[in-house]
């Protein structure tokens, strides 16, 4: 094992693939990759070597650990393409499916799965257990919403659609290709709510199941870039444990941030961004104060101390989503940051860090990162960045030249010059004038 400024890393270079192996961890860390990388799952022991790996889905999104069943046992959310038969359609189809995965034996068993007509992001991204036989599931595409499935029957027992509360016509994404984005669900038991993440709409939502979005509990707004920008993955941290307080991984704006209830209103608690975090998509809050998150467009995931510095990275391809085993499920056992006395840390870099880092805040964040989801995986925000100020250069330079050469041509028109004649054109030229 490598470090690097006191970091475990696991390695000193990354050749953007897979890794054998994971630095030694209190616990098995499992992570996902969705469409940005190849799409895996990969399960890591606490000394580090690597004990499950599978890539037969094109997308792999949500993981949490069930330790009812063993361990070592998760569920995942993954899909991919399936018959057209399956949709009623005689196009494409994709299927989404809750997985239940023993990592030291492999088996595998399926617990639900939908299957859906592509319309933009239509992968479901995650589902909550309710209790042994219904999940709530944050449903994608459309007609987005929210809805409890019992998996036992395969019956939808209630349903939220988003149209009930947004405006498809006035916010979000383009509808209904990808217009709400719903990337992530939680069910608080201890309140009676489902927690969701609308990501186009920046922000996070509380719904009562037979009522609706709880007004006063929104968390951001569509638009309201300042307070999240197209967030993923938020984790609700109760009163016992601190809170309220949700943990959330902010990913246009490129930072992790949590916010504390006070009162009436949300205010932020913690804010973690170092001089490399691009796009982070999920973030847990461990019990010992820890925070772990996966960093998608700089390719890691990183462990995240108290004060702020990173004491864990692992090298991986475009990660969506990594849990620590033993910990509970996402934040469920982990504190919020008042009570545990985080702090918070921004970029600390150097001179010609801070410039590079200042160049990229000056660009729009959905351009860098978008360049980046269809960009070869070996190159860097840093070359995205600079891609986007070449080009730039050279439309203005070529905007300047261009305005040049109009204005001497109407210069010399305004002076009544001719245009330089063709060697022929001057031959007749003379003959006339003779």
């Amino acid at each position: 094992m490598a470090t690097a400024f006191g970091v475990a890393t696991g390695g000193t270079e990354y050749d953007g693939r897979v890794p054998d192996r994971a630095p030694p961890a209190d616990g098995h860390t499992v992570v996902t990759v969705d469409g940005i990388g190849p799409g895996v799952i990969a399960a890591y022991a606490p000394n580090g070597s690597k004990v499950y790996e599978a890539d037969e889905h094109n997308y792999y999104h949500d993981v949490d650990p069930a330790p009812r069943f063993g361990e070592t046992t998760v569920t995942y959310v993954a899909s991919h393409a399936a018959p057209p038969r399956y949709c009623e359609s005689d196009e494409s189809c994709r299927k989404s499916q809750v997985m239940r995965l023993n990592l030291t034996t492999g088996d595998r068993e399926e617990l639900w799965a939908r299957y859906a007509t592509p319309s933009g992001s239509n992968n479901i991204h995650d589902v909550d257990f309710v209790n042994d036989t219904h999940l709530v599931v944050a449903e994608i595409s459309h007609p987005d919403g929210v809805y409890v499935v019992n998996v036992s029957a395969n019956e939808t027992v209630w349903r939220w659609n988003a149209s009930e509360h947004y405006d498809p016509e006035s916010s979000g994404g383009e509808h209904p290709w990808d217009w709400t984005h719903m990337n992530d669900v939680e069910y608080l038991h201890d309140r009676g709510l489902v927690m969701a993440s609308p990501r186009n709409m920046d922000s996070v939502i509380f719904l009562r199941p037979g009522e609706g979005v709880v007004e006063n509990l929104t968390l951001g707004g569509d638009g309201d870039h300042r307070t999240l920008y197209e967030a993923h993955n938020p984790d609700f941290i109760p009163s016992e444990r601190g809170g309220p307080a949700v943990v959330v991984a902010d990913s246009e704006n490129d930072r992790v941030v949590e916010y504390e209830r006070v009162g009436d209103a949300w205010e932020r608690s913690w804010l973690w961004r170092d001089g490399r975090v691009q796009w982070p998509r999920d973030a847990d809050r461990l019990p010992n104060g820890n925070t772990l998150v996966t960093d998608t467009h700089a390719d890691r995931v990183v462990e995240v101390a108290p004060n702020g510095s990173v004491v864990w990275q692992l090298r991986f391809p475009g990660p969506y989503e990594a849990e620590r085993l033993g910990t509970g499920p996402e934040s469920a056992g982990g504190p919020a940051a008042t009570a545990a006395g985080l702090q918070s840390r921004r970029a600390e870099t150097g001179a010609v860090g801070a410039v590079a880092l200042a160049a990229e805040d000056l660009l729009p964040s959905l351009l860098v990162n978008g360049m980046l989801f269809t960009l070869p995986r070996w190159m860097t925000p840093v070359d995205a960045v600079g891609m986007v100020y070449a080009a730039a250069f050279a439309v203005a330079w070529g905007s300047a030249e261009l305005a040049a050469v109009v204005v001497r041509r109407r210069r010399r028109e305004d002076e009544g010059d001719p245009e330089p004649a063709s060697d022929g054109e001057g031959d007749e030229a003379v003959a006339d004038d003779d």
